[in-house]
């Protein structure tokens, strides 16, 4: 039995899904308003914590694409800044290996 055509067409699906504009996290009623910004946007802000997300560089031996990853990163920073009673994150350094950390604030009060 030959399997190649079944996986040639389990991996297009896969690449074709990676590539929509579909996001695995989802963003919660309370974060909608929350925003991502750069350090120097927080000075006059209350610093409430830090939180760390984490998504899955790679869906099998695919690799996904990197800008859904830092978007599903902030999905859920927001998220939890969201449940901390925060409305902004700011992140902290780069995405390694599907990891980035962010500083939550509370800015719009």
């Amino acid at each position: 039995m030959n399997r190649a055509p079944r996986l040639i067409a389990l991996t297009l699906v896969g690449a074709a899904l990676l590539s929509t504009g579909c996001t695995f996290v989802k963003l919660t009623p309370e974060a909608q308003e929350t925003r991502v910004v750069p350090a120097d946007r927080v000075a006059d802000c209350e610093r409430l914590g830090s939180t760390t997300a984490s998504m899955a560089e790679r869906i099998g031996f695919l690799k996904r694409p990197p800008e859904r990853i830092e978007q599903e990163l902030e999905h859920a920073a927001r998220n939890a800044a969201a449940d901390m009673g925060g409305d902004t994150v700011v992140p902290r350094g780069e995405i390694i290996d599907g990891r980035r950390t962010y500083d939550v604030y509370r800015c719009l009060q």
